[in-house]
């Protein structure tokens, strides 16, 4: 399944299955004498269970991301190839420099920088210089070119594409609800994933949800109300976008509006394919929506991501019929080829997901994706 939470769940009112005890597929450790009982706010939970020395990213010899769920970078090569096509529209715009840096933050095993070498002319593939930004091991037989860096290139250092796909969500925020006289509270959180109301909110927290998240706001009306504080996110993607002198920094994520904000949050887990409970105690994914509004820059561009492919050309059509008659297996690879696009263009699925465009060091990078989709 794809790696999407859209439905507004009020917590223990979701329908997910427990966390299990110790499936069979050894992917879940077995529970630990003395387990951590201390309380922490969800932000720092979530920091532990994922970049720990044991966490669920960074835990020796793991699956990484792709065995767990199923993201754009996964579904098809297509993905890489319009990541290809967008890093050529940065390299004309910029004049074609001698030395194009194409960086993936949050680069997972590094599939996606893989495939957009491969997908690159020729000319461009020798002027890029590619970088993964991952808290996990460099994977064995990763592509040599392949620069595999712990934390964020130095600021300003360098020009071409940034590309943050489904980064966001995976940076610890976090959660509040609020009580029954509606004052939202911190929700600390154990590491089995028991919950209780913490301290009011208040300082630059409460600030950024009166701004962003106003219906769980200090002094709002309705109790058991649930939000996530993103200012980690803020500050995390303006210390991206930092690393370029000039270029495109791009994010792609699951992301919700101040408009339209979940009323119970999206706070969730995955495990193996499947939507489980949060629990953070290194078993699964902890993630959630990314308020992508409040990150963006005054020249930030957001489309969905159906739009941005089909400016690309990903667009899901299906080949004329009539292929299947002078070239059978090349319509049988367009057909294929089709489906792939259509899963990534679903407006119901991944091509709902959000995409966040800031353009740096002036104005050469703004517009390379026309919006002529509104779908």
């Amino acid at each position: 399944m794809a790696n999407e939470h859209r439905r507004a769940r009020r917590p223990g009112d979701d329908g997910l299955p427990p966390a299990p005890e110790a499936p069979a597929d050894g992917l879940r450790p077995a529970p630990r004498a003395g387990a951590d009982a201390t309380w922490r706010g969800w932000r720092a939970a979530a920091e532990q269970a994922l970049y720990g020395p044991d966490g669920f990213y960074t835990r020796p010899g793991g699956p990484g991301p792709a065995g767990h769920f199923r993201t754009s970078v996964h579904a098809s090569p297509l993905y890489a190839g319009a990541v290809a096509a967008l890093l050529c529209r940065v390299d004309a715009a910029l004049g074609r420099p001698g030395e194009l840096a194409l960086v993936d933050v949050g680069a997972g095993r590094g599939e996606l920088l893989g495939g957009v070498l491969a997908a690159l002319p020729e000319d461009v593939a020798a002027r890029t210089r590619p970088y993964a930004v991952e808290r996990a091991a460099r994977p064995e037989g990763l592509d040599p070119r392949i620069a595999w860096l712990a934390d964020l290139p130095a600021p300003g250092s360098l020009t071409g594409l940034l590309f943050a796909n489904e980064w966001l969500d995976n940076v610890p925020v976090d959660v509040v609800e609020t009580d029954a006289d509606g004052v939202p509270r911190r929700v600390e959180v154990r590491a089995d994933g028991t919950e209780r109301l913490g301290a009011p909110v208040d300082g630059p927290d409460a600030q950024w949800l009166a701004r962003w998240w106003p219906r769980a706001a200090p002094d709002a009306a309705d109790p058991g109300l649930r939000a996530e504080i993103g200012r980690p996110r803020d500050a995390a993607w303006a210390r991206a976008v930092g690393a370029l002198r000039t270029g495109l920094a791009v994010a792609v994520d699951y992301a919700h509006d101040r408009a339209d904000r979940p009323p119970f949050g999206t706070l969730t887990g995955f495990r193996a394919g499947r939507e489980v409970r949060p629990v953070p105690d290194g078993s699964c994914d902890v993630t959630a929506h990314v308020a992508l509004d409040a990150c963006a820059g005054p020249a930030a561009e957001r489309l969905t991501q159906r739009a941005a492919l089909h400016a690309l050309g990903v667009t899901g059509r299906r080949p004329p019929l009539s292929l299947a008659t002078t070239d059978p297996a090349g319509y049988l690879r367009a057909l294929g080829a089709a489906g792939a696009a259509a899963e990534l263009t679903d407006p119901a699925g991944l091509g709902g997901f959000g995409w966040l465009l800031e353009p740096v060091g002036g104005a050469a990078c703004a517009g390379l994706l026309a919006a002529d989709d509104a779908g």
